[in-house]
């Protein structure tokens, strides 16, 4: 047998044998994988509507519960800015911690319902930092919308032309609704029909129930009595400080939505240890 003859049959044995070694394995069936199930909660980030200057109203949303829970900051803009941060903290808690939103809830936490007055303050209508906010006496002028209106005023619950903010006179707009900031949360909540919705403000330190004319919805009080109980904020059943028309709490009473609103205790603390307690207490109390 010449060199040619052996080196030809030895790489026909190699063939032959890895044939013999891989062929098994190929042919046998790998049992086939499951898809992996879907995450529970998704956090969707989605615009409900614009401005005045054209910034998007942002709302995140968690699960697909038939309860849903919406939280809304920063309507006063700059001048409430802790009640944005507040939000913002919400929203990464719930991005680290989705398990806490059970199979029945659906929460949504609108953080900046008025982005043209946070913007003018801190710059941005995303996340920002307390350090690069300016003093509280600069703030002021945050608190209105673009078009001068205080959007708090501008909702149907008791609409005049003008309101009042602590003694001042304030614009509400040319009627309800004639902001596109007020038109966009009106029309998000005549379209998903929330089981409550929380507001945030600054600064009283206490937590206000809703109504428009036909006294508090007993949701509204249950809602009240949770979140004050396990924040330890005073509640109150109404705002009655100074007489209030068109503002938001108040249109959504009218419509049968229980609202509460939670005042921050200065305009520049964010509380959020203290919140999150109530939050997890009125997703206990809806699980």
């Amino acid at each position: 047998m010449n060199r040619k003859r052996i080196f030809v049959t030895f790489v026909v044995l190699i063939v032959v044998g890895t044939g013999a070694y891989f062929l098994p394995n190929i042919l046998k069936k790998e049992p086939a994988q499951a898809p992996e199930p879907a995450p529970k909660n998704i956090t969707q980030i989605e615009s409900i509507g614009n401005s005045v200057q054209g910034r998007d109203i942002k709302k995140y949303s968690y699960g697909t519960g038939e309860k849903h829970l919406v939280f809304v900051g920063a309507i006063h803009g700059g001048y409430e800015w802790n009640s944005a941060l507040l939000s913002y903290e919400l929203i990464d808690y719930l991005n680290e911690n989705l398990g806490v939103i059970t199979d029945n809830i659906k929460v949504t936490v609108i953080p900046v319902l008025n982005p043209d007055g946070l913007h003018k303050i801190v710059g941005t209508t995303d996340r920002f930092s307390a350090l690069n906010v300016p003093p509280t006496e600069q703030t002021t002028t945050g608190r209105f919308n673009a078009n001068e209106v205080d959007l708090n005023r501008n909702f149907d619950c008791n609409w005049q032309e003008t309101g009042t903010w602590r003694g001042n006179v304030v614009s509400a707009g040319t009627s309800a609704f004639s902001e596109p900031e007020a038109k966009a949360f009106r029309d998000f909540i005549l379209r998903e029909k929330p089981t409550a919705v929380v507001m945030y403000h600054s600064a009283s330190n206490v937590v206000y129930g809703s109504e428009c004319n036909e006294g508090v919805l007993p949701e509204t009080l249950a809602v009240l009595r949770v979140y004050s109980e396990s924040t330890g904020y005073p509640a109150i059943e109404s705002f009655d400080a100074y007489p209030v028309t068109g503002d938001a709490e108040g249109w959504l009473a009218k419509i049968n939505v229980p609202a509460i609103t939670v005042e921050l205790a200065t305009h520049e603390t964010v509380e959020w240890e203290k919140n999150k307690l109530g939050i997890l207490a009125l997703f206990k109390h809806y699980k």
